[in-house]
């Protein structure tokens, strides 16, 4: 296949990862007329994949071969790197890696260069806006790498999402993505304690989230996350506070990497990750509700 060659239907590509977010993308991808070859470790996450009418494989190796771009669903980018070294000697010439994980920006870079330097096109591609979009395909998508590359892959992020970010060079997907999770967690974070300080002092919680949408307090969260999974109680998002605790650390690392002063960062980063410790690894993200009521 030329390097130049644009990755359109009905072109083959491995989704690597079938979780909360991989499901519905790859699902995405099929609808959009892809030959879509899933994996994960996780027998019972195949098995879905499967009962769901996609096409599971048995092994990396074979959801990869002969596939035009292979995508990256995975934890972090450590095991996305165990995870293509393993699998990189079954890629086809020019093949294009997309992770599209939350994986950290400057780790992304060293591993985008390797594999451009093998003969591989890679770019990341980290997105934005849980499992409901991932279903509709109306994910924001932010792509970091070669413009020629990611121009070759662009079909196949439409497929999945509604906005395509070109945020600039490799890894600044994933620094835009741990980014935007850092100024989503803090206004989380300061809603949720507000509702908790609201309803101390008297006031009903849904009263001071109306007083919050139609004044200068509103944010996604007001909107999409007090009422319907703080206050109700629901606390099932579908998104872990594990993974965003990891992305607000990802962007505070960022900043001292690069020796840029971000004390609100330091402070946020260190509350998720006392809320991780407090709440436990299998907790929603939005349980940081409960964890604004918890006694320390």
């Amino acid at each position: 296949m030329s390097k130049s060659m644009t990755i359109v239907p009905p072109a083959k590509v491995a989704v690597i990862g079938l979780g909360n977010m991989g499901q519905p993308m790859a699902a995405c991808l099929s609808r959009a007329g892809y030959q879509v070859a899933g994996f994960d470790l996780s027998a019972d996450a195949r098995r879905k994949f499967t009962a769901a009418g996609g096409a599971a494989a048995s092994t990396a190796e074979e959801a990869v071969s002969g596939a035009a771009a292979v995508i990256t669903l995975l934890p972090d980018g450590k095991i996305v790197r165990a995870a293509i070294e393993s699998m990189k000697q079954h890629f086809s010439p020019g093949t294009i890696i997309i992770d599209m994980s939350s994986s950290a920006p400057i780790g992304t870079k060293s591993l985008g260069e390797e594999l451009v330097g093998a003969g591989f096109g890679f770019i990341d591609a980290p997105v934005s806006g849980g499992v409901k979009r991932a279903i509709d395909g109306t994910l924001a998508i932010m792509t970091g790498g070669d413009t020629k590359t990611i121009d070759r892959a662009e079909p196949v992020l439409q497929a999945m999402g509604k906005s395509v970010f070109r945020t600039g060079p490799l890894g600044s997907g994933h620094a835009a993505k741990a980014l935007n999770n850092y100024v989503s967690a803090a206004g989380l974070a300061a809603a949720a304690e507000a509702v908790a300080i609201a309803e101390r002092f008297g006031i009903d919680p849904n009263i001071l989230v109306d007083v919050l949408n139609a004044s200068t307090g509103r944010n996604n969260s007001t909107e999409n996350k007090l009422k319907q999974f703080i206050i109700s109680g629901k606390f099932n998002s579908g998104f872990s506070l594990a993974l965003m605790a990891k992305d607000i650390r990802t962007a505070d690392d960022l900043a001292h990497q690069l020796d840029v002063p971000a004390p609100l960062a330091d402070e946020v980063a260190a509350q998720w990750d006392d809320a991780l410790k407090v709440l436990g690894s299998s907790a929603d993200h939005t349980e940081i509700g409960r964890y604004s009521t918890t006694k320390r």
